[in-house]
């Protein structure tokens, strides 16, 4: 069987750790040309490569804060500059700052906010030029259950997430004519070091809402992830896929 993405140029934001890194994992090993942004490299970068290399894709890290508006511009420029015009871009970049909200500073709503639905416009601003251009590609948004349940203590980050969805419908809508699909992943409580900062109390608590008693991995978020970035999902389009284990059932 054919590499499900073979030659395939992909953009991957926050992808130095965690699902980000999973997901540029994942799309390498199906043959992709994977350029993934972040403000640090990920740590095992020399095996990344040399992983992608042996399955017939390639790895390459820009350094760019996807919040920053000139950044991002400069590195869509270079992906296409050296690679070409994206196939997929998944915009996975987030980052917590968690608290009650009569406590919470601005600084930490706006920090959210940017990071995790700012930059998608951003990225998708400049990339879908290229994609409708070519009358082709597939964009992946990272959302999250609780964009769809809330959570207490996360208005921020659920408002960041949530916005993430209405963002994909309403971007689907407008390419749809062109061939660009866009959709959206919803992982549930998934193993990273973001989730690696929740209590034992507090994980209990969420264990005991997922119907498949368990938390997930991040390479079952990059599996979800390479199926809509693929040909399997050709027919696929505004769609908010729940990886959770039934949490948001």
């Amino acid at each position: 069987m054919e590499a499900l993405l073979k030659d395939k140029v992909c953009v991957v934001t926050g992808g130095s750790k965690g699902i980000g890194r999973a997901i540029v994992a994942r799309f390498a090993a199906q043959g992709a040309k994977v350029f993934y942004l972040s403000r640090s490299e990920a740590d095992d970068a020399a095996g990344l490569a040399a992983g992608a290399a042996a399955a017939g894709g390639s790895v390459a890290w820009i350094a760019c804060d996807v919040a920053k508006e000139a950044e991002v511009e400069a590195a869509i420029a270079r992906v296409v500059a050296e690679g070409g015009v994206p196939a997929v871009v998944v915009n996975n970049a987030g980052v917590t700052r968690d608290g009650l909200v009569f406590r919470m500073k601005l600084e930490d709503w706006e920090t959210v906010l940017a990071t995790n639905l700012t930059s998608a416009f951003l990225v998708c601003r400049v990339a879908a030029r290229h994609m409708i251009k070519a009358r082709a590609g597939s964009i992946i948004n990272l959302s999250s259950v609780v964009g769809i349940t809330g959570n207490g203590g996360q208005t921020n980050y659920s408002a960041s997430k949530a916005g993430i969805i209405g963002f994909t419908k309403s971007l689907a809508k407008e390419v749809a004519s062109r061939g660009v699909r866009v959709n959206a992943i919803a992982p549930g409580l998934i193993d990273t070091s973001m989730t690696d900062q929740i209590g034992a109390e507090g994980r209990a608590k969420l264990m005991e809402s997922i119907p498949l008693g368990r938390s997930g991995s991040p390479d079952e978020i990059a599996k979800a992830a390479l199926f809509l970035a693929s040909d399997l999902a050709s027919y696929v389009t505004g769609e908010v896929l729940k990886v959770d284990g039934g949490m948001a059932m």
